[in-house]
Formats: C-alpha cells, structure tokens, sequence
C-alpha cells in the first residue's frame, strides 16, 4: 500500500545527526549559575506534585502518542463525539477556550466545558494574558475532570495574538509563560503542557526556542511542550497562510528531543496520516499531533490509530455505523464521510 507522507517523512533528519554549533544553547542572557537559581523557583514539591499526575493520567490512559489538534470551531464537543467513535486511544483536545470565557461564563459553565465521559483521554486548551483569569479559569474547569490543561502560546491569529495579546505572542515572554504554567498547575490536580510554535517573525533561532523551553520548565512544572514546527508571522497574514508560508523546520523539534531529554515534546505541523506518524514516532518522537487532515477525512487517519499507532483492535465499526450513532446535519455528513 502506497502512502501520501512518504516524501515528506524521508526528509526527516534524526534528531541525532542535526548540526548545531554549540550543543546545549542556553538564554543569552542567563548563565549558568542564574539559571540554577531560576530552576529553584519551581519548588522539588510542585515537580513531585506534576509527576505523580502524569504519571496517574498515562496509568489510566494510554500514552499520547497520537493526539487531534485543537482548533477554533473544529473540535468542539460534537466533532470529539465522532472522533472517539472511530478512535479510542487518540488524544483529543478541545477548542481553545479564553480564561476570560470561562470566568464570565461562570452561570452557564457546562455550554463550554462540559462532554460525554467517553471523549476521555481530553484535554482542554485555554489561552490568556491574566493571570488572576487564568488561575479562576483553572479552577472552575476542575470540577469537568480534564486528563490535561494545555496553555496556547501558538495561535497566531489577529484576533488572539493580535488583539488579545496572547496566544504566539506570548512566546516572545517566556517569564509570563513560566508563572502562567505555575499557577495552572496550583490550581488543578492533573498534568499541565503548553503548545507553542518554534518562534515569531525574526525571533525564530534555535537559539530563542531554547530559551523559550528552557524558561517555562524552570520556572514551573511543565514537562510537556507541543511543537508546532513553524514560526507564526504577525505581519498580518491569515492563520490559514500561518499554516503554509513559513516553512517546516523538524530539525528544531528533533533537536529539542536531544537538548532537553527530561522534558516531553509532541511534533506537530505538517504530517497528515498515520503512516506519516508512525515515521516520526520511529525517528524518535514523543508523540504526533495532526490537524486538519483528522478532521477533514477522520475516517481514514483515526480509523488506524488504534492499530497502526497503539498496537490495539480496532472499534469493529463500519462508517455507516459510526454515522448512525451521532447526530449530524446532512451537508456536514456527506461532507465528513466523503471519499475524496
């Protein structure tokens, strides 16, 4: 059988043979002995607090390895209901869903949090700027039992990184990222990872990534970090131009993998089928986020995730079943379950 990723999964370079001039690039602006007094912030509790809930969570669930990606008005609750009927293992991820949403939805909290107990593994991505907002955002999803809170450092959209000042521009402060990270862990008894991408408009050296990793996981508990391997441009351009001008570079995320073996890293950006997966899972990631492509045709990228990515049976659903099980509009099935 002849697979689509093929030509865009023999690019990849392993992590082990990307040249890099120093090995271990360390912020600019931080030597080493600042650095260990920035790691002694996050206190040996609060990492032992994070590991034990990672370590429940990937007890109760299987890994991560394969997970949907969160996007805006794509993943919400009905989607992740087909989604699960096809899949089992695969992670999903929720829209993102602003701190400020959540507060000042207090009264209707169950229209934005709440999901059928068979979406888990699920977890729920949330974007701000405030950390008074972020902390009661925390708080108040707690009570839906998420497997994960993730924060987004990666949207580029105007209305987020633009406008709302969060979401990608947040890399550009990592200190703010690191805080942000520590009090959504206080005030939550389950994991916590960031999204983010590999830099913004000429903030995008290896260099500046490791700066961003190495801030955050010393400032807080985060030991997972999504990568989507392109820098976003806030020059104006569109998100879905976010998606294709600014080219791949998985050099970045496999030299991640090398530079902080301690922490996780999840690669996302660019790969649209199991098969494609698979091959980075081989190269040696942690764990494959897909998009679009989940969406746009789940039937056949999750409907081999359970077998091809977790070595499991598969649901034993066919595609008419799995239609007849969840409510959709006519023009979205047709579109959902098409062939082309």
């Amino acid at each position: 059988m002849k697979f689509s990723g093929y030509t865009l999964i023999s690019s990849f370079t392993p992590f082990h043979c990307i040249p890099l001039k120093k090995p271990r690039r360390l912020p600019l602006d931080i030597n080493f002995k600042t650095a260990s007094k920035i790691r002694r912030l996050s206190t040996y509790n609060q990492k032992q607090q994070n590991h034990c809930k990672a370590e429940m969570v990937v007890a109760k669930y299987p890994p991560p390895l394969f997970s949907v990606a969160p996007m805006m008005e794509w993943t919400d609750v009905h989607y992740r209901t087909l989604a699960r009927l096809i899949s089992k293992h695969a992670w999903l991820y929720t829209e993102m869903l602003a701190a400020e949403t959540i507060v000042y939805q207090e009264a209707n909290l169950d229209r934005f949090l709440a999901f059928p107990p068979e979406q888990h593994p699920i977890v729920l991505q949330i974007g701000g700027n405030n950390l008074d907002n972020i902390a009661k955002a925390t708080k108040l999803a707690n009570a839906y039992n998420y497997d994960e809170i993730n924060f987004n450092c990666g949207c580029p959209s105007p209305r987020v990184a633009g406008h709302g000042c969060f979401g990608v521009r947040l890399m550009l402060d990592p200190k703010f990222v690191g805080e942000a990270m520590s009090v959504i862990a206080a005030n939550t008894d389950v994991p916590v990872s960031v999204k983010c991408r590999i830099g913004v408009d000429d903030h995008d050296s290896y260099n500046e990534l490791c700066d961003f990793i190495y801030k955050v996981s010393a400032l807080s508990p985060t030991r997972h970090f999504i990568i989507h391997s392109r820098k976003a441009l806030l020059n104006g351009i569109s998100p879905a131009d976010n998606r294709k001008i600014p080219p791949l570079k998985y050099e970045y995320y496999f030299a991640l993998l090398r530079d902080f073996p301690d922490l996780k890293f999840t690669i996302n950006g660019g790969i649209n089928c199991v098969d494609e997966a698979n091959a980075a899972l081989k190269a040696g990631a942690h764990g494959v986020m897909v998009g679009r492509a989940a969406y746009h045709n789940p039937w056949n990228v999750l409907g081999h995730v359970d077998t091809a990515i977790y070595g499991a049976p598969a649901s034993g659903l066919t595609r008419r079943q799995v239609q007849s099980l969840i409510f959709f509009p006519l023009h979205v099935s047709d579109s959902v379950y098409s062939d082309d």
